[in-house]
């Protein structure tokens, strides 16, 4: 047999093994970062809630947007021609200042950033921006997007459109500075409505759904669910009375919800 027959079949078997190693090396990578994969995909913690207090709410509310300012309720509500800006006395429910808007708009989310009042509308692309304590109309803002929930985090709005997106936008020019994707663990979790920052989270009510997510404002993951299945059970309203409203009292560290035309506005205590 020819030396150069040998050599070439000893390099034909030297690339045989290199291949067959190469690949046992990417088969043995994918299984490793597909576990890793996994570790890191999480699920989200559950919580429960039970309800401390209950308040008077006004049942003609259709509630679109709520937050506590000043130890009163600021609240957004909703439905052309009954569309409103309010502040409500906690205590009772009693509506103390009211401000109408036109009836070609669709009041959504409210919240509060520097004592200016911003207040979303669904359809009309249109954000108006009041003083925070005398309601006195200051400007508005238009943006590309429905219009559903609004919060801040002290420096940047942040608001829903009804997907699975949360933008962060520029209080003064209302420019989008960026925007996250809400999942839990890789799944995205549409239908993001009424909005409020907690302690460093985005609470967010689920459209027809008695819970709430907790989402991280890094990278939009959903670190966990709280279960309101039992404050004011479905059964005891009708299915348009969706729950939409979180607010938080930061000094005291309370936490309010309420819904849709619901007669009552409850705070609640969160545990695992």
């Amino acid at each position: 047999m020819p030396s150069s027959y040998r050599s070439n079949q000893t390099l034909v078997l030297q690339r045989l093994q290199s291949s067959v190693l190469s690949l046992f090396a990417t088969i043995l990578l994918a299984a490793i970062f597909g576990c890793g994969n996994a570790v890191t995909a999480k699920s989200p913690k559950i919580y429960r809630a039970s309800v401390v207090q209950t308040f008077p709410h006004d049942p003609e509310a259709f509630t679109q947007g709520l937050v506590f300012y000043n130890g009163k309720l600021l609240e957004g509500t909703g439905q052309n021609g009954r569309s409103s800006l309010r502040r409500v006395a906690l205590e009772d429910g009693r509506v103390e200042q009211i401000a109408s808007l036109d009836t070609k708009y669709f009041g959504e989310g409210v919240t509060v950033l520097g004592k200016k009042l911003y207040q979303l509308t669904w359809k009309e692309f249109t954000c108006f921006v009041y003083d925070a304590d005398s309601f006195q109309f200051e400007r508005s803002f238009s943006y590309p997007f429905e219009g559903w929930g609004i919060t801040d985090n002290e420096k940047e709005l942040i608001a829903s459109d009804g997907t699975s997106v949360i933008r962060f936008i520029d209080p003064d020019s209302f420019r989008e500075k960026r925007r996250i994707q809400v999942t839990d663990r890789d799944k995205r979790i549409k239908n993001i409505n009424e909005l409020e920052w907690i302690e460093g989270e985005i609470w967010a009510n689920i459209w027809y759904e008695d819970r709430i997510a907790r989402i991280s404002p890094e990278n939009g993951r959903v670190v966990g669910w709280i279960d309101l299945t039992n404050v004011y059970p479905m059964q005891q309203r009708d299915r348009e009375a969706v729950m939409n409203g979180i607010a938080y009292d930061s000094d005291r560290k309370r936490i309010f919800i309420t819904g849709k035309n619901w007669p009552k506005l409850f705070e609640i205590k969160i545990s695992e």
